[in-house]
């Protein structure tokens, strides 16, 4: 009898710490969309490919990119088109995972477009991976994350972020600034970053989006590292401020933090983080990013990897 009872609190002990992790669609990195985009004569005129997560399709249109076939994924890949010009910016590739087919690689890389007597523009890119929507075309460099429609509805809470992942740090101990006009640089170290957030959102009236956050998760690396396997970013629930492993890089997102989405108008504006939120309350979105580089816009290491594959959400 003793035998059968401790063979009974072993198995609930086991059924109690197993673990299901939930797939992203389009997580395993194995479809890409490749878009053949023939920039504008004046800058050459040369076809540049730009990469898509989606179901596996070729797109021979220089035109802008709308997520397909159920794809939740963006990426910083762009079409630009800047007072006339057509231009492409490309700094998330297919790559390819030793047993496991496709991952993302996500670089950080400088992108020059220059046209005499109209414009020189040299800008820094960290590639990036996240759910939501690129808004195209791109038109100019000011406010980013207003060209950036972050977050999907999602009313689950899970316990963590799954991914396996690989960094390629060159070390190199300088970070380069650079955007229109500008281009400098200074002594700094850079890491990558890989975040999730769950948020309770809701509209006024005047179409403003307001939120309280639900559930914060984030991790930054350093170093050069191979293939890291189901690795876990925990998620915490309410006030993460005031729990064991809150990084300041944690924090709410609020004022030029802002991230942004479309309001039932239709307009893009920005989802104003007002606090935390109970630690049992369900979360209306869901936001996944995994960076290059996790400085402001437009600076970083240059030559930073982050590479991504199998992204899940852990319960």
């Amino acid at each position: 009898m003793k035998k059968i009872f401790l063979a009974l609190l072993s198995t609930i002990a086991a059924s109690a710490s197993a673990e299901t992790v939930e797939p992203i669609p389009f997580g395993d990195m194995n479809r890409w969309v490749t878009r053949n985009i023939k920039e504008s004569g004046i800058i050459g005129g040369k076809t540049k490919q730009v990469y898509e997560i989606a179901p596996t399709a070729t797109i021979d249109r220089t035109d802008a990119y709308k997520n397909q076939g159920g794809s939740p994924w963006a990426t910083s890949n762009v079409y630009a088109k800047v007072m006339g010009v057509s231009k492409t910016s490309n700094a998330v590739f297919p790559a390819n995972h030793p047993g496991q087919g496709k991952a993302a690689r996500l670089t950080t890389i400088l992108e020059a477009c220059k046209v005499l007597g109209l414009f020189d523009i040299e800008v820094l890119v960290s590639g990036s991976i996240f759910l939501g929507e690129m808004i195209e075309p791109i038109s100019n460099t000011s406010n980013p994350y207003s060209k950036m429609e972050m977050g999907i509805p999602y009313t689950k809470r899970p316990k963590a972020l799954v991914l396996d992942y690989k960094v390629i740090d060159p070390q190199s101990g300088i970070l380069t600034y650079a955007t229109t006009g500008s281009k400098k640089t200074r002594p700094g170290k850079d890491s990558s970053d890989v975040f999730i957030y769950l948020q309770r959102r809701w509209e006024d009236a005047d179409g403003n989006i307001h939120a309280k956050r639900v559930g914060t998760g984030r991790e930054r690396f350093t170093g050069n590292s191979d293939w890291k396997t189901a690795h876990h970013i925990p998620v915490i629930y309410g006030d993460a401020s005031k729990q064991p492993g809150y990084k300041p890089y944690m924090g709410l997102l609020n004022g030029q933090k802002s991230y942004y989405a479309r309001n039932s108008k239709g307009k893009m504006v920005p989802v104003q983080e007002e606090g935390w939120d109970s630690a049992d309350a369900t979360p209306t979105h869901i936001i996944v990013m995994c960076s290059a580089g996790s400085g402001t816009a437009y600076e970083g290491q240059l030559g930073m990897e982050l590479w991504v594959d199998n992204i899940g959400l852990a319960f």
